[in-house]
């Protein structure tokens, strides 16, 4: 059980073999295999049921915060994609069709393998243009084909992992030369051992800085379906686009959730950049009582309490995200919800994880730290399920035609209040000045601003209104704000430039005194595996390491010859020639 009384269902995993392991000088192959065990474990621990998944219950949403995910983000990836987009693409469906009930099951209780294949090489986020078809035969049967090289699936990861995988697989439906739009279909991809016929999966080399993944480009020739493998029905959709956003729903709910990763990335970059902090220390070895810890210097402290500060309030955004996505009746809202909370959590988790690791020096930079893995993993997330800036637009864009509208702030008069309003305001004006085609090209480079500035807003009401909220954590967060669009606030907030310092400074000594205290409540010690972190860790660290020793000898300076003989015929010549 966490501090915060969340509980955590997987921490009894710490201490078994699996995650002992020490993997660092594991072949890639080896580790990506072993990320699926991991995946297996941590989705057992959870003892997710179906109504887990269609309801999105509190044991949903601590499978996405348990700081498990600290240990390898690849076995995350993993999970979340067949729990969420593909257990619960085929458990929306079950509620009609009690045929799919043991097809959850299996994927649910890792029987099987659950893969979730919308995307594809030659349209990113342009799915709309998918050209992975399924067409009706005569027989009743489908014909899955991907009829061009740019149809085929992008990343994820099919090739066979010792369980047979399925997967919920997105293609144009045909009926008798018609395109009726959209629709998901039940693909087996591989037996565990060898793919099946008319299946084709090339492994994509592995990303660098993350634990390995096999993502893979995927294709499909005939591959004959059964029409029990059509989830949904035969008849066109009255509307494409509406068919298309309805029938990928779980997108939305994958927005939100793979967010929910940066707040144990936040806490775990907080602890390890706080630990390290107070145990390297400055100053002659030869007198202990001039030595100090780098914690001590404001430029040590600050990237500390922005994590530290990032992480409360992400925390109390989630809380405000979840409750009002489930809430939520029009699919509109929810996926705005989503979006907001996603550029948020992992801006923030992004841009501290990269501030602490540079002040970590070049131990920050290796991945048994840590935190250029994490730091790598929020990048993948911040393209999962739809990279930030494509959801920016596209949120911005219903915004300003009317068609989403958040709840208003708790005050209006408050400085990210007033700078949300007036950056929506100046986006308004633009479109009304120029209309929609020729406003385009200066409302794009503004819309991921735009949704920042609202989930600014909508953090801090979260934040400020949580019950035994700490304000000097508030205000530092304010701080940071202001830092971003400093200008505006001087122009528009009377806060010149002096005033802005004043008041981050003012945050960040009322903040300072707290560092100790959050990272205590964080709770996260025992899933940070960084050595740096003590002098015990980094001893039993090295101690591990491959030890190179030998008798060998090597000449400094030529063989049977001393510095006289090389000044004499290699130096004095060239000093002659000077």
């Amino acid at each position: 059980m966490s501090s915060a009384g969340v509980p955590r269902r997987a921490h009894h995993l710490l201490k078994t073999d699996l995650f002992l392991r020490n993997t660092f000088y594991t072949d890639l192959n080896d580790r990506a295999l072993v990320s699926y065990e991991k995946a297996k474990a941590i989705g057992l621990s959870f003892d997710m049921k179906i109504d887990d998944i269609l309801h999105l219950t509190p044991k949903f949403w601590q499978l996405h915060n348990d700081p498990i995910s600290l240990q390898d983000g690849a076995a995350l990836t993993l999970l979340t994609i067949q729990y969420n987009l593909a257990a619960g693409t085929i458990a929306r469906y079950a509620q009609h069709r009690p045929d799919l009930v043991p097809l959850v099951e299996d994927l649910l209780q890792f029987r099987k393998h659950g893969q979730y294949m919308l995307t594809e090489v030659g349209h990113g986020l342009d799915i709309g243009n998918i050209e992975t078809t399924a067409t009706l035969l005569p027989s009743g049967d489908f014909s899955l084909t991907s009829p061009t090289p740019s149809a085929a699936k992008f990343m994820p990861p099919t090739v066979p992992a010792g369980l047979p995988c399925i997967a919920v697989v997105f293609a144009k439906l045909i009926v008798d030369g018609e395109d009726r739009g959209h629709r998901p279909f039940l693909v087996a991809l591989n037996d565990g051992k060898e793919m099946c016929t008319g299946v084709q999966a090339r492994c994509v080399p592995f990303r660098d800085g993350t634990h390995p993944v096999y993502h893979s480009i995927t294709t499909f020739t005939d591959v004959r379906l059964p029409r029990a493998a059509l989830l949904g029905t035969l008849e066109k959709p009255g509307s494409m686009h509406e068919n298309l956003m309805d029938i990928i729903s779980r997108v939305s709910v994958g927005s939100i959730a793979v967010g929910c990763f940066a707040l144990p990335i936040l806490q775990c970059v907080a602890t390890i950049g706080t630990l390290y902090s107070l145990r390297r220390h400055v100053g002659p070895s030869a007198d202990p009582a001039r030595r100090v810890p780098i914690l001590s210097f404001r430029t040590q402290q600050a990237p500390l309490l922005a994590a530290v500060t990032n992480a409360y309030v992400v925390q109390a955004f989630q809380r405000w995200a979840i409750e009002h996505f489930c809430a939520a009746s029009d699919p509109r809202l929810r996926r705005a919800i989503a979006v907001v909370f996603k550029v948020f959590a992992v801006l923030h988790a992004q841009e501290s994880g990269l501030a602490v690791s540079d002040r970590c020096g070049a131990q920050g930079l290796f991945s048994h730290n840590a935190m250029v893995m994490m730091h790598s993993a929020m990048r993948g997330i911040a393209i999962a399920e739809g990279d930030i800036l494509g959801l920016s637009i596209r949120l911005t864009t219903d915004i300003l035609l009317g068609h989403v509208v958040f709840p208003p702030p708790s005050d209006p008069t408050h400085p990210l209040a007033r700078h949300e309003a007036s950056v929506l305001a100046a986006l308004r004006a633009t479109l009304a000045a120029h209309g929609p085609t020729a406003a385009a090209a200066r409302l794009l480079p503004h819309c991921q601003p735009a949704v920042e500035a609202i989930g600014h807003r909508l953090a801090h009401d979260a934040a400020a209104g949580a019950p035994g909220g700490r304000a000097p954590l508030v205000d530092l967060f304010v701080a940071q704000c202001v830092a971003r669009d400093a200008a505006w606030y001087a122009e528009h907030a009377g806060l010149p430039r002096d005033a802005q310092r004043a008041r981050a400074d003012a945050a960040h000594d009322a903040a300072l005194p707290l560092l100790g205290e959050l990272v205590a409540e964080m709770d996260v010690g025992e899933y940070v595996g960084a050595p740096i972190v003590s002098d015990a860790r980094w001893a039993a660290f090295v101690e591990g390491m491959v030890v190179h020793e030998g008798e060998a000898r090597v000449e400094l300076f030529g063989e049977e010859r001393g510095m006289v003989a090389v000044e004499e015929e290699q130096v004095k010549p060239l000093r002659a020639h000077l």
